[in-house]
């Protein structure tokens, strides 16, 4: 067996042996978006430290667990990502994207990633919600890279439409329901974990990212190469260097994550409960 996929059965194991619950929608909060647990029914919670051989979040406003539960008034049965692992934590790419697979094998249709972000594209401000509408990854290593595991999927999967059309749909109508201005852009990961360069800034506005981060990309790649649908909601956290006067730092990130906290939720919610019409579910 592929050590990668072996790997990933023990985690699956080991989470089953403390949960049965069968998510529909995985949810991955990025940082200072991890509150938005609080709002499920839960179900159950399972540390990543339980989990043997599971990757550990490191980074500042990163919980580090899942949560089963029910959202909204639909009961959607949802699994959160309360933080993420990412590349510049010094992990294998393999063992970044091993928690969106992981979900994957535990039931998830749907994935819905968030994030916090560098606005890049001109009128953009701290606070906003960006809808992904496509990405930009080719900055760091593919997590598809090494011996295909054709249990998840084929060697050379399709990335046109990384992003669901419809899922998309879905989320700007939930926008205007809940009366939230929503952006719309591509969103490029850098490896991190310093912030970009203006010149670097410059180089990705000119490739046609409108918001950049540390996280994502490599995520919706391995989803997508298991047939998962995704969509993604960037919280724009501050201005990229070179556009924003001020240095950047993390508690600036943290806070905007926080600021915009209720609104996010509000979203969220109405988004995964239009998730459960999209799949079906009555």
């Amino acid at each position: 067996m592929n050590p990668v996929y072996e790997k990933l059965k023990h985690c699956l194991e080991a989470v089953r042996e403390k949960t049965d619950f069968v998510p529909k929608v995985g949810l991955v909060l990025g940082s200072g978006l991890g509150d938005y647990a609080k709002n499920l029914e839960v179900a159950a919670e399972v540390d990543y430290a339980d989990i043997p051989d599971f990757p550990t979040s490191t980074a500042p406003g990163h919980a580090g667990k899942f949560v089963f539960g029910y959202a909204g008034a639909a009961r959607v049965p949802v699994v959160c990502m309360q933080g993420r692992v990412h590349y510049y934590e010094g992990y294998d790419m393999t063992d970044v994207v091993l928690p969106v697979r992981l979900m994957g094998l535990l039931g998830i249709k749907i994935l819905f990633l968030t994030n916090a972000s560098g606005g890049i594209r001109q009128g953009f401000s701290a606070g906003d919600l960006m809808l992904l509408t496509g990405q930009i990854s080719f900055f760091v290593p593919s997590p598809l890279r090494g011996e295909n595991i054709p249990e998840l999927g084929p060697r050379f999967p399709d990335m046109s439409q990384i992003y669901d059309p419809s899922l998309q749909e879905c989320i700007k109508a939930c926008a205007v329901k809940q009366g939230i201005s929503l952006k719309q852009g591509v969103y490029a990961q850098t490896q991190g974990p310093n912030y970009e360069s203006p010149e670097e800034i410059h180089l990705l506005r000119t490739l046609g990212a409108d918001a950049v981060g540390m996280s994502t990309a490599c995520e919706a790649i391995a989803a997508r190469h298991m047939g998962i649908r995704i969509c993604g909601i960037s919280c724009i956290s501050n201005l990229a260097a070179g556009i924003s006067p001020q240095p950047l730092s993390e508690e600036e990130v943290l806070a905007a994550g926080r600021a915009v906290s209720e609104k996010f939720s509000r979203l969220v919610t109405e988004c995964l409960q239009s998730f459960h019409t999209e799949l079906g579910q009555n």
